[in-house]
């Protein structure tokens, strides 16, 4: 057993760190040039569900000189695991600790997630100052929407890319492998590094402060270099997704195939960071995202489509693309989800669409509860264009509409937060009964680069009474309220608009337990606030209003909008003054395009038809009627071993999908192919034996071929051994099974002492054990299932087990730890294989 299984037993969902996910890249280390890991600092549930992490994996993976890898942060047992057994954290396809990689790029998606940043460096035997860092680390550079403001972890890092990446992560990577070659040192690979459009090199700038805290200025101190601007890819039609699309095996946020339409929003709301640091729009032309979505969806084998953009609603040719994908996809029970949806872009035409396979919930975002303060936003709709969105939807069917909301907006009053409540009543007044209406508020953090970076936040007090008031005036039937911990806002708030002083309160707070800001169960502001009292900080000052005449944290770092533009639109919000789409009203000013290289990229309805001709014909099923039921035999061994029941489900559901077997679907909201499974196993036992039974829609003429082609297409470890025809209504379970296993004990557990301990169990006519079930004990007799244990040999034990159904049965470790005295752990690293069953008498 390798270092990494040893640890894998002891862990929640050990599927998060086992790789295996289909078209995942797996490259000899030895030819690369170049070996990067790219790391997402949260869980691998969310780092799976990033879109533009796939992106660089699969570019920097298309260029033969590098080799790609991928991390993610681990869960709090994991890290512990891991430390307790001195092994480093490591790449999922290489299993290579990261300490060894040439480069670890980390993506920075929000402010939450900074500790996990120092748990990933620290695991990998990374110091976590970039001063600290000698020729034998690897450079640690970052990228994503947090770039814009990066300076609380600025220190952590050698070199953060402002932007757009599908360019510019090739030109860093070829920069970094010709400076490898040479032997360059690491401050002439950082003066490099300066050299590439839109990369930041954190140690070339020196902030300083006044004796109150206060930021006195931003000395650049590389000549030439005093300020970084956002790159920006001009067209996504000349850019890749993410293709073949990573299939993950545990179950993830958004387990779908994402295929982003359009990048960038015209729209212009004054508190939305990326509405700024995206411009300008670039879309897709709908031929391309159609062929994206039917070449993702036919080598993933996902059961849902999300066409992603800040505004999807506001692609001129969704309706027709939304309808040819439905025609696509329906006879097969794929949906289209939309999960950025602008009230007044939700059309009952493209309702109409959606419904055709489920019912995908519908999230709307009037951000706040009055038309004058939706004015100060610059939002552009009003209560009845949000009226009119809940009417269509509850007229075709939806029983359920989501409404997100802020509090703590600029210039709100209390009237402003009740109007929340009476909004979301009228909006249920419009559904009848059981109408839901699900009310998600959080408080407004200002971001970096908006209008409103100078505004004050309110205060975690204020977050909650605004709470409390929602909670008093929003009706208890038809209206259910969730709400973003004002707690997790404050600390957001902090990060969002603090400097490079913040980097010791990280450090602080990260050795004294912070893990997982962003999850609520793991979240303590208390350990916060006493970092920032330990590094004499006083955190709830970032929260304050910022002068127009202040240096800013972020001053030196240019999203491409005049800061001139910014002005005016903050004045512009005092006045309730409306600033016009520019995707409609032509240009705006702002002054991110130059018209030449960089410029609105949109496509109009007419231009659908012109790329794309006839809609594709819906594909050819069996009669309804028509059944043809057969049970597939396979194996499941090592790494396969770890995942759980519901996940075994997931990956040969999309296997069935990428192979092309059609099954029949159950009827109701959420169909699921009918297919029966053969009992669950424990997480770690391997078998030989599994089976399934499954509805087709018609004959298997080659089964021979089939049983190829999902092999094909299962992780390791998965293998389909026989396909025949399932036995007869009432026969696919027996009532009464025998089954062998193989269980293989550590040498150095079976001691003399053990061994008689198993002979005296054989001996035994009875044998009572008190086994644990739903948090409940019950005492079973574990001597009478047993029908035979025999030494196979060395540390080896053939187990035969009778077991029947609707009677407590007992697992094999369970009887063996109990008639050896295993300890829980010991028992858990014992290796567990099925190898038959047969019907018993």
């Amino acid at each position: 057993m390798g270092a990494i299984e040893r640890v894998l037993p002891f862990v929640r969902k050990p599927s998060r760190y086992i790789g295996h996910e289909f078209n995942a890249v797996e490259k000899d280390w030895q030819d690369a040039e170049l070996t990067v890991a790219l790391v997402f600092p949260d869980m691998y549930e969310i780092g799976m569900s990033h879109h533009g992490l796939q992106i660089l994996y699969h570019i920097l993976n298309s260029h033969k000189p590098f080799l790609a890898d991928r991390a993610y942060a681990p869960d709090i047992d994991m890290e512990q695991e891991l430390r307790d057994a001195g092994l480093p954290l490591f790449g999922l396809e290489s299993r290579r600790p990261l300490g060894e990689f040439d480069v670890i790029g980390i993506t920075l998606p929000f402010e939450l997630c900074y500790t996990n940043i120092l748990t990933v460096l620290d695991l990998g035997g990374i110091p976590l100052r970039a001063a600290d860092r000698g020729s034998s680390h690897p450079l640690v550079l970052g990228g994503g929407s947090g770039s814009f403001n990066p300076e609380p972890v600025a220190e952590f890092f050698d070199a953060i890319l402002l932007g757009d990446g599908e360019e510019a992560v090739v030109e860093i990577a070829e920069l970094l492998r010709r400076a490898k070659g040479e032997g360059a040192a690491r401050g002439e690979v950082l003066r490099r590094l300066a050299g590439v459009a839109g990369v930041y090199v954190p140690s070339f700038f020196e902030p300083r402060y006044r004796e109150d805290g206060q930021l006195l200025e931003i000395r650049p101190l590389l000549p030439g270099y005093d300020r970084v601007r956002r790159r920006i890819v001009s067209d996504l039609a000349a850019t890749p997704g993410p293709f073949p699309p990573l299939v993950p095996l545990a179950k993830i946020i958004h387990d779908r195939l994402g295929v982003e339409i359009a990048r960038g929003c015209t729209r212009g709301c004054r508190f939305c960071q990326a509405g700024i640091i995206y411009r300008p729009v670039r879309e897709r032309p709908p031929a391309l995202v159609e062929e994206i979505a039917r070449l993702g969806i036919d080598s993933a084998g996902f059961e849902e489509l999300a066409l992603l953009s800040l505004s999807t609603g506001d692609y001129d040719c969704l309706p027709r693309l939304l309808g040819r994908l439905m025609d696509l996809f329906v006879d097969s029970h794929v949906s289209v989800s939309m999960p950025s949806m602008r009230v007044g872009t939700l059309s009952e035409e493209i309702m109409a669409q959606i419904r055709r396979v489920r019912k995908t919930g519908f999230t709307i975002a009037p951000e706040a509860g009055t038309d004058r303060l939706r004015r100060v936003l610059n939002k552009g709709i009003t209560e009845e264009d949000l009226l009119e969105t809940c009417r269509a939807a509850f007229s075709l069917g939806w029983k359920l509409m989501k409404l997100y909301f802020m509090f703590g907006l600029p210039t709100e009053t209390e009237e402003d937060v009740a109007a929340i409540a009476d909004l979301a009543k009228r909006a249920l007044r419009e559904g009848r009964y059981p109408a839901q209406i699900n009310v998600s508020v959080a408080t407004f953090v200002p971001k970096p680069h908006t209008p409103f970076q100078w505004e004050p936040q309110i205060s975690v007090e204020e977050g909650f009474a605004r709470i409390d008031l929602l909670k008093k005036l929003l009706p208890r039937k038809g209206c259910r309220l969730k709400w973003h911990d004002p707690r997790q806002s404050f600390l957001e708030g902090v990060f969002s608009r603090g400097d490079r002083r913040l980097a010791t309160v990280i450090e602080e707070a990260w050795r004294n337990g912070a893990r997982f800001d962003g999850w609520s169960e793991h979240f303590k502001l208390n350990t916060w606030l006493a970092a920032g009292t330990a590094c004499g900080i006083d955190l709830a000052g970032y929260l304050r209003r910022r002068g127009l005449s202040e240096i800013l944290p972020w001053s030196h770092l240019d999203p491409g909008v005049d800061d001139g533009f910014i002005r005016d639109e903050l004045a512009r919000s005092v006045e309730e003054s409306y600033t016009p789409d520019c995707r409609v009203h032509g240009c705006q000013k702002c002054g991110v395009c130059d018209f030449k290289s960089v410029q609105p990229v949109v496509f109009r309805k007419g231009d659908f038809t012109a790329q794309t001709g006839t809609a594709p014909a819906p594909a050819a099923t069996a009669p309804a009627s028509s059944h043809y039921h057969y049970r597939i035999t396979y194996s499941r061994l090592d790494d396969a071993r770890f995942f759980g029941h519901l996940e075994l489900l997931q990956v040969f559901f999309q296997a069935f999908r990428r192979t092309g077997l059609t099954l029949h679907f159950s009827q109701g909201f959420n169909p699921t192919p009918k297919v029966s499974f053969s009992p669950a196993l424990p997480v770690g036992t391997e078998s030989l034996a599994e089976y399934m039974d499954v509805d087709l829609t018609g004959p298997l003429r080659d089964p021979a071929s089939v049983i190829l082609g999902l092999n094909q297409t299962l992780p390791a470890g998965f293998a389909v051994r026989e396909i025949s025809v399932a036995p007869g209504a009432g026969k696919r379970t027996p009532a009464k099974v025998v089954t062998g296993y193989r269980i293989e004990i550590g040498e150095e557990l079976l001691t003399p002492d053990r061994r008689q301990m198993l002979g005296q169990f054989l001996r035994c006519t009875e044998y009572p054990m008190t086994m644990q079930r739903k948090g409940r004990g019950r005492q079973v007799d574990i001597r009478g299932p047993v029908i035979e244990i025999s030494e196979q040999g060395g540390n080896a034990f053939l187990l035969v087990l009778r077991s029947e159904q609707g009677k407590a049965g007992v697992k094999p470790m369970e009887l063996f730890a109990e008639v050896l005295g295993l300890s829980p752990r010991e028992a858990m690293l014992a290796r567990v294989c099925k190898l038959w069953w047969r019907e018993g008498e």
